[in-house]
């Protein structure tokens, strides 16, 4: 697995799709081996990211305004790049990130007219015009998703205030997402999210046989 020294790997998708555990199974296999690598999630890892990242998804925080979500996801991804992917990449490790602005991408597009140009354009500045190499998103139906009862729009349930937001909206996120895959394909790949993160895990390696060595 020399060919992912170097390379910057992410896994994305909607609510309960398993990217988490795919990333986590990835970074296991690549230390097996002794690639080193360096597993973050976005938004956090870096100190200042986890401070954004209460303020995202603090549920009483159900005034902000799409375009600030926008920004504030945007500067997590600045601080972690420059803190951390960066540096860790140009010592020869892999990066393997649990969400990106392929998120930005599902999550906050269309919400208060933002474009993808625009996302694009915040997102070419925040991370240093440092893009993956590959996203691979992990595809699962709303209704299928074993967090589907954060749905309920109930707060006292403990749900952060992105799990919070109604079906309809989780379901267009997930429409973005297989969009992004078809536009672009060159550095994305989809994989069905199924019930054995094993046989998932497979697939993965399979899809990251084809990145080239630096």
């Amino acid at each position: 697995m020399d060919h992912l020294r170097k390379k910057f790997i992410v896994f994305d998708g909607n609510e309960g799709c398993g990217k988490s555990t795919q990333a986590r199974l990835l970074h296991e296999e690549l230390r097996k081996v002794g690639i080193p690598s360096r597993l973050v999630r976005d938004p956090g890892t870096t100190r200042i990211g986890e401070l954004v990242r209460g303020i995202l998804l603090d549920p009483q925080n159900t005034d902000m305004a799409m375009r600030c979500e926008m920004l504030l996801y945007m500067a997590a991804r600045a601080q972690m790049m420059k803190e951390i992917i960066q540096p860790a990449l140009e010592e020869g490790q892999t990066v393997i990130s649990d969400r990106f602005i392929s998120s930005t991408l599902a999550y906050q597009l269309g919400g208060d007219g933002l474009t993808e140009a625009e996302i694009l354009a915040v997102g070419q500045v925040a991370i240093d015009k440092r893009w993956p190499d590959m996203t691979i998103i992990l595809d699962l139906p709303v209704p299928e998703s074993p967090k589907f009862t954060l749905f309920t729009g109930d707060p006292a349930a403990g749900k952060d205030r992105i799990e919070l937001r109604s079906m309809e909206y989780h379901e267009k996120v997930r429409q973005n997402y297989l969009r992004q895959s078809k536009i672009h394909r060159g550095h994305y790949r989809i994989l069905k999210a199924m019930d054995d993160p094993q046989k998932v895990h497979v697939e993965v390696m399979r899809l990251l046989s084809s990145l080239k060595p630096l």
